[in-house]
Protein backbone atom coordinates (compact mmCIF):
# COMPACT_ATOMS: atom_id res chain seq x y z
CA UNK A 1 0.00 0.00 0.00
CA UNK A 2 1.30 3.87 -0.77
CA UNK A 3 0.06 6.99 -1.21
CA UNK A 4 -0.12 8.36 -5.02
CA UNK A 5 -0.67 11.73 -3.73
CA UNK A 6 0.58 13.95 -1.15
CA UNK A 7 -1.71 14.76 1.86
CA UNK A 8 -2.81 18.26 2.45
CA UNK A 9 -0.90 19.76 5.72
CA UNK A 10 -3.11 20.59 8.49
CA UNK A 11 -3.88 21.37 12.10
CA UNK A 12 -5.23 18.34 14.41
CA UNK A 13 -7.61 17.80 16.75
CA UNK A 14 -7.76 14.90 19.19
CA UNK A 15 -11.65 13.30 19.13
CA UNK A 16 -11.02 11.08 21.98
CA UNK A 17 -8.10 8.43 21.00
CA UNK A 18 -8.66 9.15 17.49
CA UNK A 19 -6.21 12.02 16.26
CA UNK A 20 -7.36 14.01 13.08
CA UNK A 21 -5.92 16.14 10.98
CA UNK A 22 -1.96 16.65 10.86
CA UNK A 23 0.31 13.20 9.98
CA UNK A 24 -2.88 11.28 10.73
CA UNK A 25 -4.49 8.28 8.88
CA UNK A 26 -7.57 9.20 7.49
CA UNK A 27 -10.39 8.44 9.73
CA UNK A 28 -13.85 6.68 8.97
CA UNK A 29 -17.07 8.66 10.80
CA UNK A 30 -20.61 7.30 10.85
CA UNK A 31 -23.36 7.70 12.36
CA UNK A 32 -26.42 6.14 14.59
CA UNK A 33 -29.83 6.14 13.22
CA UNK A 34 -31.35 5.09 16.11
CA UNK A 35 -32.71 7.37 19.15
CA UNK A 36 -30.23 7.99 21.41
CA UNK A 37 -31.97 7.77 24.47
CA UNK A 38 -32.57 4.31 23.12
CA UNK A 39 -29.53 3.41 25.32
CA UNK A 40 -29.26 -0.58 24.34
CA UNK A 41 -30.03 -0.12 20.63
CA UNK A 42 -27.81 2.80 20.30
CA UNK A 43 -25.24 1.29 22.12
CA UNK A 44 -25.72 -2.06 19.49
CA UNK A 45 -25.18 -0.03 17.03
CA UNK A 46 -22.13 1.53 17.65
CA UNK A 47 -20.59 -1.33 18.31
CA UNK A 48 -21.49 -2.72 14.84
CA UNK A 49 -20.36 0.37 13.41
CA UNK A 50 -17.07 -0.10 15.28
CA UNK A 51 -16.77 -3.76 13.84
CA UNK A 52 -17.40 -2.88 10.26
CA UNK A 53 -14.01 -0.30 10.38
CA UNK A 54 -15.91 3.16 12.33
CA UNK A 55 -13.39 4.92 13.93
CA UNK A 56 -15.63 7.59 15.25
CA UNK A 57 -19.27 8.18 15.87
CA UNK A 58 -21.86 10.60 16.28
CA UNK A 59 -24.86 10.40 17.68
CA UNK A 60 -28.09 12.94 17.36
CA UNK A 61 -28.74 15.35 20.37
CA UNK A 62 -32.06 16.72 20.13
CA UNK A 63 -33.51 16.57 23.08
CA UNK A 64 -32.44 16.65 26.86
CA UNK A 65 -33.01 12.82 27.46
CA UNK A 66 -30.31 12.31 24.47
CA UNK A 67 -27.69 14.16 25.97
CA UNK A 68 -27.97 12.42 29.50
CA UNK A 69 -28.24 9.25 27.87
CA UNK A 70 -24.51 9.66 26.54
CA UNK A 71 -22.99 8.81 29.83
CA UNK A 72 -24.86 5.54 29.96
CA UNK A 73 -23.47 5.09 26.44
CA UNK A 74 -20.20 6.01 26.23
CA UNK A 75 -19.53 3.25 29.35
CA UNK A 76 -20.55 0.56 27.01
CA UNK A 77 -18.77 1.29 23.89
CA UNK A 78 -14.63 1.94 22.79
CA UNK A 79 -15.21 4.33 20.15
CA UNK A 80 -15.25 7.98 20.55
CA UNK A 81 -18.37 9.54 20.18
CA UNK A 82 -19.70 12.90 18.59
CA UNK A 83 -22.53 15.06 19.82
CA UNK A 84 -24.70 16.38 17.06
CA UNK A 85 -26.71 19.51 18.12
CA UNK A 86 -28.53 22.26 16.94
CA UNK A 87 -29.52 25.43 18.24
CA UNK A 88 -29.76 24.62 22.32
CA UNK A 89 -26.40 25.53 24.22
CA UNK A 90 -28.19 23.72 27.18
CA UNK A 91 -28.07 20.45 25.12
CA UNK A 92 -24.30 21.04 24.26
CA UNK A 93 -23.13 21.59 28.07
CA UNK A 94 -25.26 18.40 28.84
CA UNK A 95 -23.52 16.09 26.67
CA UNK A 96 -19.99 17.37 27.20
CA UNK A 97 -20.87 16.69 31.25
CA UNK A 98 -21.99 13.35 29.74
CA UNK A 99 -18.90 13.18 28.63
CA UNK A 100 -19.16 12.84 24.98
CA UNK A 101 -15.49 13.62 22.89
CA UNK A 102 -16.54 16.21 20.37
CA UNK A 103 -19.22 18.44 19.02
CA UNK A 104 -21.04 18.75 15.86
CA UNK A 105 -22.57 22.16 16.00
CA UNK A 106 -22.83 25.83 13.91
CA UNK A 107 -22.32 28.53 16.70
CA UNK A 108 -24.20 31.06 14.71
CA UNK A 109 -27.51 29.19 14.97
CA UNK A 110 -26.47 29.12 18.92
CA UNK A 111 -27.94 32.11 19.66
CA UNK A 112 -26.34 35.35 21.19
CA UNK A 113 -22.61 34.94 21.61
CA UNK A 114 -22.71 34.66 25.58
CA UNK A 115 -24.47 31.17 24.84
CA UNK A 116 -21.54 30.09 22.32
CA UNK A 117 -19.29 31.50 24.87
CA UNK A 118 -20.36 28.80 27.76
CA UNK A 119 -19.78 26.41 25.40
CA UNK A 120 -16.75 27.27 24.39
CA UNK A 121 -15.56 27.14 28.32
CA UNK A 122 -16.79 23.86 28.87
CA UNK A 123 -15.03 22.64 25.17
CA UNK A 124 -11.87 23.99 26.19
CA UNK A 125 -11.99 22.64 30.10
CA UNK A 126 -12.75 18.97 29.01
CA UNK A 127 -10.35 19.21 25.56
CA UNK A 128 -13.57 18.58 23.55
CA UNK A 129 -13.07 19.89 19.36
CA UNK A 130 -15.82 21.27 17.62
CA UNK A 131 -17.09 20.49 14.19
CA UNK A 132 -18.52 23.49 11.92
CA UNK A 133 -21.11 21.55 9.93
CA UNK A 134 -22.18 23.81 6.53
CA UNK A 135 -24.63 22.30 4.73
CA UNK A 136 -25.58 23.68 1.35
CA UNK A 137 -29.33 23.11 1.86
CA UNK A 138 -29.26 25.52 4.85
CA UNK A 139 -27.14 28.07 4.17
CA UNK A 140 -28.49 31.40 5.69
CA UNK A 141 -30.63 34.00 3.64
CA UNK A 142 -28.27 36.66 3.18
CA UNK A 143 -25.39 34.79 2.25
CA UNK A 144 -27.70 32.66 -0.37
CA UNK A 145 -29.04 36.14 -1.88
CA UNK A 146 -25.44 37.46 -2.34
CA UNK A 147 -24.24 34.63 -4.27
CA UNK A 148 -27.72 34.56 -6.79
CA UNK A 149 -29.85 33.37 -4.65
CA UNK A 150 -29.06 29.56 -4.16
CA UNK A 151 -26.53 27.75 -2.54
CA UNK A 152 -22.74 28.18 -4.12
CA UNK A 153 -19.13 27.24 -3.14
CA UNK A 154 -18.79 30.60 -2.43
CA UNK A 155 -21.85 30.46 -0.11
CA UNK A 156 -20.59 27.49 1.79
CA UNK A 157 -17.10 28.55 2.83
CA UNK A 158 -18.41 32.09 3.52
CA UNK A 159 -20.64 30.45 5.99
CA UNK A 160 -18.19 28.43 7.70
CA UNK A 161 -15.62 31.38 7.86
CA UNK A 162 -18.66 33.61 9.41
CA UNK A 163 -19.11 30.32 12.13
CA UNK A 164 -14.93 29.88 12.57
CA UNK A 165 -15.02 33.71 13.58
CA UNK A 166 -16.92 33.40 16.12
CA UNK A 167 -14.90 30.73 17.85
CA UNK A 168 -11.42 31.98 17.17
CA UNK A 169 -12.98 35.48 18.84
CA UNK A 170 -13.70 33.12 21.55
CA UNK A 171 -9.49 32.23 21.29
CA UNK A 172 -10.77 28.48 20.42
CA UNK A 173 -9.21 26.78 17.97
CA UNK A 174 -10.11 22.61 18.42
CA UNK A 175 -11.78 22.89 14.94
CA UNK A 176 -12.80 21.18 12.06
CA UNK A 177 -15.00 21.78 9.52
CA UNK A 178 -17.37 20.28 6.89
CA UNK A 179 -18.86 21.85 3.18
CA UNK A 180 -21.60 19.10 2.15
CA UNK A 181 -23.70 19.96 -0.66
CA UNK A 182 -26.08 16.58 -2.50
CA UNK A 183 -24.66 17.73 -5.36
CA UNK A 184 -21.35 16.65 -6.43
CA UNK A 185 -19.38 19.23 -8.32
CA UNK A 186 -20.46 22.20 -5.77
CA UNK A 187 -19.12 19.74 -3.13
CA UNK A 188 -16.00 19.39 -4.57
CA UNK A 189 -15.41 23.03 -5.60
CA UNK A 190 -16.40 24.13 -1.53
CA UNK A 191 -13.61 22.22 -0.29
CA UNK A 192 -11.30 23.07 -2.99
CA UNK A 193 -11.92 26.85 -2.03
CA UNK A 194 -11.93 26.14 1.98
CA UNK A 195 -8.03 23.76 1.40
CA UNK A 196 -6.64 27.02 0.17
CA UNK A 197 -8.06 29.65 2.93
CA UNK A 198 -7.41 27.81 6.36
CA UNK A 199 -5.54 25.14 7.81
CA UNK A 200 -8.46 23.48 10.39
CA UNK A 201 -8.72 19.50 9.27
CA UNK A 202 -11.37 19.12 6.67
CA UNK A 203 -14.39 16.39 7.00
CA UNK A 204 -15.34 15.06 3.66
CA UNK A 205 -19.07 14.13 2.93
CA UNK A 206 -21.89 14.12 0.22
CA UNK A 207 -24.78 14.69 2.06
CA UNK A 208 -27.91 13.14 1.22
CA UNK A 209 -26.34 11.21 -1.07
CA UNK A 210 -29.38 8.59 -1.52
CA UNK A 211 -29.60 5.43 -0.94
CA UNK A 212 -26.80 2.38 -0.86
CA UNK A 213 -26.68 2.09 -4.50
CA UNK A 214 -26.63 5.85 -5.86
CA UNK A 215 -25.09 6.81 -2.84
CA UNK A 216 -22.00 5.10 -2.95
CA UNK A 217 -21.69 6.26 -6.10
CA UNK A 218 -21.85 10.04 -5.55
CA UNK A 219 -20.16 9.84 -2.41
CA UNK A 220 -16.95 7.69 -4.05
CA UNK A 221 -16.71 10.07 -7.04
CA UNK A 222 -16.99 13.31 -4.50
CA UNK A 223 -15.02 12.03 -1.44
CA UNK A 224 -12.65 10.45 -4.08
CA UNK A 225 -11.94 13.32 -6.36
CA UNK A 226 -10.90 15.30 -3.25
CA UNK A 227 -8.87 12.80 -1.43
CA UNK A 228 -6.90 11.91 -4.87
CA UNK A 229 -6.17 15.93 -4.06
CA UNK A 230 -4.65 15.20 -0.72
CA UNK A 231 -7.68 17.14 0.72
CA UNK A 232 -9.70 15.80 3.63
CA UNK A 233 -9.00 14.37 7.27
CA UNK A 234 -11.69 12.65 7.77
CA UNK A 235 -14.90 11.22 6.05
CA UNK A 236 -18.44 10.01 6.23
CA UNK A 237 -20.41 7.89 3.54
CA UNK A 238 -24.09 9.50 3.91
CA UNK A 239 -26.35 6.78 3.01
CA UNK A 240 -30.14 6.39 3.47
CA UNK A 241 -30.20 2.76 5.14
CA UNK A 242 -27.80 0.80 7.48
CA UNK A 243 -25.04 3.00 8.44
CA UNK A 244 -22.76 -0.23 8.46
CA UNK A 245 -23.10 -0.17 4.67
CA UNK A 246 -21.29 3.64 5.40
CA UNK A 247 -18.42 2.54 6.97
CA UNK A 248 -17.78 -0.39 4.51
CA UNK A 249 -18.37 1.87 1.37
CA UNK A 250 -15.99 4.29 3.41
CA UNK A 251 -13.04 2.09 4.08
CA UNK A 252 -13.59 0.63 0.28
CA UNK A 253 -12.89 4.31 -0.95
CA UNK A 254 -10.02 4.74 1.50
CA UNK A 255 -8.59 1.51 0.03
CA UNK A 256 -9.00 2.21 -3.31
CA UNK A 257 -7.47 5.10 -3.30
CA UNK A 258 -3.81 3.22 -1.14
CA UNK A 259 -4.84 5.27 1.98
CA UNK A 260 -5.85 2.21 4.01
CA UNK A 261 -5.12 -1.07 4.38
CA UNK A 262 -9.12 -2.62 4.91
CA UNK A 263 -10.08 -6.04 4.86
CA UNK A 264 -8.85 -8.41 1.30
CA UNK A 265 -9.20 -7.18 -1.54
CA UNK A 266 -11.67 -8.89 -4.94
CA UNK A 267 -9.95 -8.75 -8.51
CA UNK A 268 -11.91 -9.98 -11.48
CA UNK A 269 -12.08 -9.51 -14.84
CA UNK A 270 -15.09 -8.72 -17.11
CA UNK A 271 -14.98 -11.71 -18.96
CA UNK A 272 -14.74 -11.85 -22.92
CA UNK A 273 -15.43 -14.28 -25.60
CA UNK A 274 -12.28 -16.47 -24.19
CA UNK A 275 -14.09 -17.20 -20.99
CA UNK A 276 -15.54 -20.88 -20.95
CA UNK A 277 -17.00 -21.06 -16.93
CA UNK A 278 -19.62 -19.14 -15.01
CA UNK A 279 -17.04 -16.32 -14.16
CA UNK A 280 -20.10 -14.12 -12.26
CA UNK A 281 -21.03 -16.88 -10.31
CA UNK A 282 -17.96 -17.60 -8.97
CA UNK A 283 -16.76 -14.25 -8.40
CA UNK A 284 -19.89 -13.70 -5.92
CA UNK A 285 -18.97 -17.19 -4.39
CA UNK A 286 -15.53 -15.95 -3.65
CA UNK A 287 -17.21 -12.36 -2.54
CA UNK A 288 -19.26 -14.48 0.22
CA UNK A 289 -16.19 -16.17 1.21
CA UNK A 290 -14.25 -12.84 1.34
CA UNK A 291 -16.88 -11.06 3.69
CA UNK A 292 -15.61 -13.09 6.69
CA UNK A 293 -12.13 -12.48 6.21
CA UNK A 294 -10.21 -9.48 7.89
CA UNK A 295 -7.10 -9.85 6.36
CA UNK A 296 -5.57 -7.54 3.69
CA UNK A 297 -5.05 -9.81 1.18
CA UNK A 298 -6.30 -10.05 -2.47
CA UNK A 299 -7.62 -12.49 -4.20
CA UNK A 300 -8.04 -12.76 -7.95
CA UNK A 301 -10.69 -14.67 -9.67
CA UNK A 302 -10.10 -14.36 -13.89
CA UNK A 303 -11.78 -16.06 -16.53
CA UNK A 304 -9.32 -17.71 -18.98
CA UNK A 305 -6.04 -19.20 -18.55
CA UNK A 306 -4.42 -17.28 -21.61
CA UNK A 307 -3.55 -14.46 -19.10
CA UNK A 308 -4.98 -14.95 -16.37
CA UNK A 309 -2.25 -15.17 -13.61
CA UNK A 310 -0.40 -12.52 -15.45
CA UNK A 311 -2.88 -10.23 -15.49
CA UNK A 312 -3.66 -10.41 -12.00
CA UNK A 313 0.22 -11.20 -10.98
CA UNK A 314 -0.11 -9.02 -7.45
CA UNK A 315 -2.54 -11.07 -6.50
CA UNK A 316 -1.68 -13.39 -3.18
CA UNK A 317 -4.17 -16.01 -4.53
CA UNK A 318 -6.61 -16.99 -7.55
CA UNK A 319 -8.06 -18.77 -9.98
CA UNK A 320 -8.02 -18.54 -13.52
CA UNK A 321 -10.75 -20.90 -15.83
CA UNK A 322 -10.74 -22.54 -18.62
CA UNK A 323 -12.46 -25.15 -20.79
CA UNK A 324 -13.77 -28.19 -18.45
CA UNK A 325 -10.53 -27.14 -15.84
CA UNK A 326 -8.55 -24.04 -14.35
CA UNK A 327 -5.82 -23.21 -13.26
CA UNK A 328 -4.65 -21.93 -9.35
CA UNK A 329 -1.92 -19.40 -8.84
CA UNK A 330 -0.15 -17.55 -5.94
CA UNK A 331 1.34 -14.41 -7.05
CA UNK A 332 1.06 -15.37 -10.39
CA UNK A 333 2.94 -18.66 -10.16
CA UNK A 334 0.84 -21.57 -10.93
CA UNK A 335 0.71 -24.25 -8.43
CA UNK A 336 -2.23 -26.65 -9.34
CA UNK A 337 -4.46 -27.34 -12.42
CA UNK A 338 -7.78 -28.64 -11.28
CA UNK A 339 -11.33 -29.72 -12.72
CA UNK A 340 -13.68 -26.94 -13.06
CA UNK A 341 -15.58 -27.89 -10.38
CA UNK A 342 -13.06 -28.17 -7.81
CA UNK A 343 -12.20 -24.34 -8.02
CA UNK A 344 -14.10 -22.70 -5.90
CA UNK A 345 -12.72 -25.63 -3.47
CA UNK A 346 -8.89 -25.68 -3.99
CA UNK A 347 -9.32 -21.87 -3.94
CA UNK A 348 -11.44 -21.58 -0.47
CA UNK A 349 -8.40 -23.87 0.68
CA UNK A 350 -5.83 -22.25 -0.43
CA UNK A 351 -7.19 -18.45 0.79
CA UNK A 352 -8.06 -20.59 4.34
CA UNK A 353 -3.73 -21.71 4.30
CA UNK A 354 -2.68 -17.76 3.67
CA UNK A 355 -4.47 -16.83 6.24
CA UNK A 356 -2.99 -19.33 9.14
CA UNK A 357 0.32 -18.50 7.36
CA UNK A 358 -0.12 -15.04 8.32
CA UNK A 359 -1.30 -15.51 11.94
Amino acid sequence: MGEIMERRKTSSVCIGNVQVGGTAPISVQSMTNTKTDNVEATVAQIKALHLAGCDIVRVAVPDMSAALAIKQIKARIDVPLIADIHFDYRLAIAAMESGVDALRINPGNIGNIEHVAMIVTEAKKHHIPIRIGVNAGSLEKGIQEKYGGHPSPAGMVESALQHIAILEKLEFYDIKISLKANDVPMTIKAYQLMSETVNYPLHLGITEAGTIKSGIIKSAVGIGALLAQGIGDTIRVSLTGDPVQEVRAANEILKSLGLKEYGPTLVSCPTCGRCNIDLAAIAEEVEKKLSTVRKPIKVAVMGCIVNGPGEAREADIGIAGGKGQGLVFRKGEIIQTVAEDQLLTALFAEIDKLIEEEQ
